[in-house]
């Protein structure tokens, strides 16, 4: 028969380790941990980066370009490599101001010639985003600024291969919406001041508190963040 009088086992969640950069939050404690984890954010921030003010990255209202930033930016450098082949898009497929106009660029020429970016898997991304948008009746930069609000929406979007939840808070900032796109970058920020390796949305969370504790715009902070590490590295 099983020893009634010991103590029951502590449910996985039911405990808050910290070791080897693992975290396991008790559930019910987490806002309390989450506060304490922005505070401690907040104070890196205005350590290594000051007051500010951080305003929010400009984004695109080329729609090719919207597409082609979410679709090729992955493990890639973005101001060498990536930023200049965007401008040159938006020069060379004027007509890909909406997503319509890109559609139809992207019937009859090589997006990985346009870009000069060899890689199929991003190239079939931008392909995929693009027919879904256009499937949605999505075609400028007001349409998806709002047609993200709505959850369902961002669910439809990661159905496309290679569109995380990364991808979604980062084409989001590329229309003027405010998010937190967490990349290696904030990842590595937030390691530095002493956080636990935490799971994607709990690390946005962390970061969402640590803007509203400065007074800062989420996509901001998040900017700030990402051109100070990305800078050194």
């Amino acid at each position: 028969m099983p020893d009634r009088t010991a103590p029951p086992s502590p449910h996985p969640f039911e405990s808050f380790e910290l070791s080897n950069q693992i975290v396991r939050p008790l559930r019910h404690h987490w806002p309390m941990l989450a506060s304490s984890l922005a505070q401690r954010l907040a104070d890196h921030v205005q350590h290594l980066l000051g007051s500010g003010p951080f305003p929010q990255p400009g984004g695109w209202t080329h729609m090719g370009a919207v597409i082609c930033d979410v679709s090729f930016q992955p493990r890639c450098n973005y101001e060498r490599t990536l930023r200049p082949r965007l401008l040159r898009l938006q020069l060379s497929w004027p007509d890909a101001r909406t997503v319509r106009g890109f559609q139809r660029q992207l019937a009859t020429r090589d997006l990985a010639v346009a870009m000069e970016f060899n890689h199929a898997q991003k190239v079939a991304t931008a392909h995929a985003i693009t027919d879904l948008l256009a499937a949605h009746g999505v075609d400028t930069r007001d349409d998806l600024h709002t047609w993200l609000g709505h959850q369902a929406n961002r669910a439809v979007l990661r159905t496309v291969k290679g569109v995380g939840p990364k991808s979604i808070d980062y084409i989001g900032n590329l229309v003027g919406r405010s998010h937190v796109a967490v990349d290696v970058h904030l990842r590595a920020f937030a390691v530095d001041a002493g956080l636990p390796n935490l799971p994607y949305d709990q690390l946005r969370a962390v970061y969402e508190e640590a803007a509203a504790i400065l007074g800062h715009d989420k996509s901001g902070l998040e900017h700030a963040v990402w051109r100070h590490r990305s800078e050194a590295a």
